[in-house]
């Protein structure tokens, strides 16, 4: 039986369109790849700098360390007395962080839930949280924590801290727990469980990705803010990891040899956080995504 020509012409098509595809699919491989080496460039060259030595680093900036200087982290560690600014830096970050997720998770749970009146209200006044700029509250807050002798205490950057991250914590927690069907909570109160417990059995599981989201993002912020920690901290003993960093530069010189050495292992929690919650934070966008 004679194939027609158009028979004929279906299986050269079909030919055509494989390579189109895999020629697509490579150059798409290849620009993700640079990309991604752009990306991760500044980090890499952060952690080849911290085993030069300053003049090596003078004369040849981006090029591999010709001799590795392992003692630059032991002398960062010990000039900047990192092991105190590392234990300051974990307990206001992880005081503040639970206060953040807990209260933001609280409060996003009633808005998101429950319908009365002043809602939108309250709503609105967490959400204009965000448009306040952090650092044009630095006097007021110095005043006021001078008054109510919070100044040089843990205090004096935890609670704002939680203050200015909890917008942020609701904004994104009401959106997800939005998501959730109505149909678990009734189910949940008929078999006897609480509103106490719905949340705490229920909605916080669930929530699980939302709340990763919202801690990996403050984390970041506590971990790596200096100016609260300028202003309102002088004591030497209760100085946060940015402080002690800034030592290593003064007016006249910077040692770059200490400062990324110090700075390499300042960088080493906030990239172990996000690998740890990385997946929680990828279920949270897919699920945003398909939800609702």
């Amino acid at each position: 039986m004679m194939q027609t020509p158009v028979e004929l012409k279906k299986p050269l098509a079909k030919r055509r369109m494989f390579p189109k595809v895999k020629i697509s699919r490579a150059l798409l491989n290849i620009l993700l790849s640079i990309y991604g080496f752009v990306t991760l460039y500044p980090l890499i060259w952060l952690f080849l700098s911290a085993f030069k030595s300053n003049p090596e680093f003078y004369e040849f900036p981006f090029g591999l360390p010709k001799e590795w200087h392992w003692e630059n982290f032991a002398d960062a560690w010990n000039v900047a007395r990192m092991g105190v600014s590392f234990k300051n830096s974990f307990i206001v970050t992880i005081a503040a962080l639970i206060l953040t997720l807990v209260f933001g998770a609280m409060a996003a749970f009633v808005l998101s839930r429950f319908r009365f009146r002043g809602r939108a209200a309250a709503m609105a006044l967490f959400l204009l949280g965000m448009l306040i700029p952090i650092h044009s509250t630095l006097v007021p807050l110095f005043i006021m924590l001078k008054k109510i002798r919070l100044l040089d205490t843990y205090g004096a950057l935890i609670f704002p801290y939680t203050a200015f991250e909890l917008s942020l914590a609701i904004f994104v927690t009401i959106a997800y727990m939005s998501s959730i069907p109505k149909e678990m909570e009734e189910a949940a109160l008929i078999d006897g469980t609480g509103y106490w417990g719905f949340f705490f059995r229920v909605m916080l599981p669930l929530s699980a990705p939302a709340l990763s989201t919202v801690g990996i993002l403050a984390f970041l912020r506590f971990w790596n803010d200096f100016a609260f920690a300028l202003v309102f901290i002088s004591k030497p003993a209760l100085q946060t990891l940015p402080l002690s960093l800034s030592m290593f530069a003064t007016g006249y010189m910077t040692d770059y040899r200490l400062t990324f050495a110090a700075l390499s292992l300042a960088v080493i929690p906030t990239i172990v956080v996000y690998l740890v919650f990385q997946e929680q934070v990828m279920k949270g966008m897919v699920a945003g995504a398909v939800k609702g």
